[in-house]
């Protein structure tokens, strides 16, 4: 049965919109009327809507909150026994979010169809990744797809505590260092430069310095607004060089050398391949579609590189963990770990185990991390402001010298 998006006038004249299923457009038109709304407008949802809506609102419409609550939510009842298209009905009237709804409407039109999930699901790629697609069918063949669908929603809960986390370590130091550097300019290009005019009224010889803030605060002035306009047209330049293929390949393999911040970005990204491709083996995806698919959500370009040349190797007869150490980009830790599972039948656990080790190595480095920046940045400032008032103050102890 066809899904078909309403636009209605209600008995307050305010307009209301929604997805009702039916045989036409006109049966949905006189549903509306049944229920005392005003149908101004009642389109079937296509394909070809479907692909307009995804592509323009729902990548950023529906969140990977959403989507693993939604997941929950359908592994439950599926758990429960209920069938595949009422759990989605179900589900589409719960949630708040009108775009996903919509979604999960034709969704469950192109299941009572016949399609199977997994094929209905692969028209929104924009909200159900490759990933999610492929685990679903995984579960639809072998019979579990509650279970499937508890691991997807564990999956994406896991990712998205990992990025909370670190968007709140990195909330307060970047507020600090805004604020700290915005109150330094203001005091170099507002305050000083009419604290100075005294002095300059005195005729005294002033201290270096104080000539050296004075200095500062002129050419800030005077090439402040031009610095701002070079740095911001210098990044976007530099982000248009890095939509060339050849120069992201060698800044990303740039940033995976650089002390410190390549360790972080090396754990992120072994993290995130282990955790998918341990939900893709356990959802029993083939070990080649899984790896591609793992590869795919890697973010540093020569690591993404490294696990594709690597499923060569392992297409060809070579062991994963071999595969991967000839890449020279994952810990020994986590090629420990492959290893054991592969030795042992326990692959999917021993990718879990190493995801959560690099999870966990990643949550203390950046908690070391700011918790020496945090002292250090506010030290600094506190040396940059001591440096202008002891300027400001010491024309004014010599003047009083002079004066008694």
């Amino acid at each position: 049965m066809p899904a078909f998006e309403y636009t209605a006038i209600n008995s307050d004249g305010t307009d209301t919109q929604g997805v009702m299923e039916g045989d036409s457009a006109r049966q949905i038109r006189q549903q509306l009327r049944k229920s005392g709304l005003a149908p101004m407008s009642v389109d079937e949802v296509t394909t070809k809507k479907k692909h307009r809506y995804h592509k323009i609102n729902f990548k950023k419409g529906v969140t990977q909150t959403e989507l693993a609550l939604v997941t929950r939510q359908l592994a439950t009842l599926l758990e429960a026994g209920l069938p595949i298209e009422q759990a989605l009905n179900d589900i589409s009237q719960q949630t708040r979010n009108y775009y996903l709804e919509t979604i999960l409407h034709a969704v469950r039109s192109r299941v009572s169809e016949g399609h199977s999930l997994a094929h209905s699901l692969a028209e929104y790629p924009d909200v159900f990744p490759e990933i999610y697609q492929k685990t679903v069918d995984a579960g639809e063949q072998s019979g579990h797809l509650h279970i499937v669908l508890e691991r997807l929603a564990d999956h994406g809960e896991k990712q998205q505590q990992m990025l909370q986390k670190v968007k709140l370590a990195l909330f307060y130091p970047t507020m600090l260092s805004v604020i700290s550097f915005t109150v330094v300019a203001l005091l170099m290009t507002y305050v000083v430069p009419r604290v100075i005019r005294v002095f300059e009224t005195t005729g005294q010889d002033l201290p270096t310095i104080t000539r050296l803030l004075i200095n500062t605060s002129d050419f800030l002035l005077s090439y402040g607004l031009l610095i701002l306009i070079v740095f911001m047209v210098s990044l976007v330049i530099f982000q248009r060089v890095l939509q060339n293929p050849t120069a992201k390949q060698a800044w990303h393999r740039f940033l995976l050398f650089t002390p410190l911040i390549g360790n972080i970005i090396r754990s992120i990204n072994t993290a995130r391949f282990s955790r998918t491709l341990s939900i893709l083996v356990a959802s029993s995806v083939p070990i080649l579609e899984a790896l591609r698919i793992s590869s795919q959500l890697l973010s540093n370009l020569p690591m993404r590189q490294a696990v594709e040349n690597a499923t060569v190797h392992v297409r060809e007869g070579s062991s994963l963990r071999d595969a991967l150490e000839q890449t020279g980009y994952f810990p020994n830790v986590t090629l420990s770990l492959i290893g054991s599972g592969e030795s042992s039948g326990k692959l999917e656990a021993m990718l879990d185990r190493a995801a959560e080790t690099h999870e966990r190595d990643v949550e203390s480095t950046l908690s070391i991390v700011l918790s020496l920046f945090e002292p250090i940045l506010i030290l600094l400032m506190g040396g940059v402001v001591l440096t202008i008032v002891l300027a400001i103050l010491l024309p004014i102890f010599e003047l009083n010298q002079l004066i008694s």
